[in-house]
């Protein structure tokens, strides 16, 4: 049985195809989570939307993509900061976990 603390963390990559940002972003998501070290991030399941399949979606971030949100608790979403292209692997890694962390310290105020 999972508890509340057990379910898998959820990112959502709102995109576009031909986005090279898009694609470096997804990149280095998926090569952060693989990475171990004290904030593992194995638990983390990335979905990709594409902007372009949604009206709504392509109005809101036709010109911010690549936009990455956390998906809350009770299923909403909260933007997060635009990562830079520039950022390597291990940056990317300690901005999604830090983000993550932040999230429980709401929590547990």
């Amino acid at each position: 049985m999972l508890s509340k603390e057990s379910k898998p963390r959820k990112l959502v990559l709102y995109s576009k195809p031909g986005c090279c940002l898009c694609d470096g972003l997804k990149e280095k998501l998926h090569a952060a989570f693989s990475l171990s070290g004290p904030d593992p991030l194995h638990d983390v399941v990335l979905q990709v939307r594409d902007i372009t399949s949604n009206p709504e979606w392509e109005k809101a971030y036709q010109y911010e993509i690549p936009v990455l949100a956390k998906v809350l608790s009770d299923g909403s979403e909260e933007i997060l900061p635009r990562l830079s292209p520039r950022l390597g692997v291990e940056l990317v890694h300690k901005k999604i976990a830090a983000a993550f962390k932040q999230a429980v310290k709401y929590i547990l105020v």
